[in-house]
């Protein structure tokens, strides 16, 4: 079985963000983003993989039994939004997303134009309820 690519690494956060994000707008909502997933999560900001900025880890387990290390949360700047990553399953999930107003939605993801299109307090409630339910739920190890 294949590893998987998506894991810690020891690349520079900053130097991320420095090479991939050039717009001073978009690089202030992701300036923005980690401060507020740094003080939900009380953990530093970590590169998953090549693109993924992460916060925490926990113990993912797959409906096969596989299993592997996530973040708690985290977020990637692509060319044109920014995706969040919280998990889906915390109690009024429905209801914290429905209180970002208009916002594009995956499963676990959540995808931005600006920051300044979601109410923070209405993010930061979401995110702060999926780390709360992760840490609860699946023993996330920070």
């Amino acid at each position: 079985m294949a590893e998987p690519k998506t894991v810690p690494t020891k690349a520079s956060v900053k130097a991320f963000l420095d090479a991939k994000v050039k717009d001073a707008a978009r690089r202030a909502d992701c300036d923005a983003v980690i401060a507020l997933m740094q003080d939900i999560t009380k953990a530093p900001p970590v590169m998953w993989g090549t693109s993924i900025v992460g916060f925490g880890a926990y113990r993912y387990k797959y409906a096969t039994g596989r299993q592997c290390d996530w973040p708690l949360t985290g977020f990637s700047p692509r060319a044109k939004q920014l995706v969040l990553y919280v998990m889906p399953g915390c109690e009024g999930y429905d209801a914290l997303v429905a209180a970002l107003g208009s916002v594009k939605c995956g499963v676990s993801c959540i995808y931005l134009k600006r920051l300044s299109d979601v109410p923070r307090p209405a993010l930061k409630r979401l995110i702060t309820a999926s780390v709360a339910h992760l840490k609860k739920t699946q023993g996330a190890a920070t």
